[in-house]
Parts: C-alpha cells; sequence; structure tokens
C-alpha cells in the first residue's frame, strides 16, 4: 500500500488494483477510512476535524489523485502528492 501523502499525523495512502470507485484511504491514531475523489466517506470513520483536513487536501490535489487511480489500476509507480500546509 503505497503512501502518497502525510499531513497533521494523516498518513494517505493507495492500494495497488483497487475495487471501484475510485478511492483512496486515509489513517489517523488507529482510525481508518476511505474517501473518494470527491471528499465523501466510502467505509469507515474518521475524526470531524481530520476529515475536514483530508477533504481541503483532496480540493487541492483531486486531478494528482485520478493520475495515481489510472496509475495503481496499471500497477504503476504512484506519485507521491504534496501535503496540506
Amino acid at each position: 500500500m503505497p503512501m502518497i501523502s502525510t499531513f497533521y499525523g494523516i498518513i494517505i495512502y493507495m492500494h495497488y488494483k483497487d475495487h471501484a470507485p475510485p478511492h483512496f484511504h486515509a489513517l489517523f491514531s488507529g482510525q481508518e477510512a476511505q474517501f473518494d475523489f470527491n471528499g465523501k466517506i466510502i467505509e469507515g470513520k474518521f475524526p470531524k476535524n481530520k476529515r475536514k483536513l483530508v477533504e481541503a487536501w483532496i480540493v487541492l490535489h483531486k486531478e494528482e489523485l485520478e493520475a495515481n487511480w489510472v496509475l495503481a489500476q496499471n500497477q504503476a509507480q504512484i506519485a507521491p502528492i504534496e501535503p496540506l500546509r
């Protein structure tokens, strides 16, 4: 599971050849959630204040997430994405 970004204690990663719909995983302090590229939680739970940070990060990096999804589906190397600052 390649890590693509980390910020404010949140780890963002994406699995190779993962199931649809396009999504990524976010992990914080033992809590994990799957987010779609619009910021909706598909599965899991995430602290509200950290969820807002993830949603802000998505807005800034949606195109990069989409490109990484295509790479992951083709089992190509996923590119790191800048953290939220």
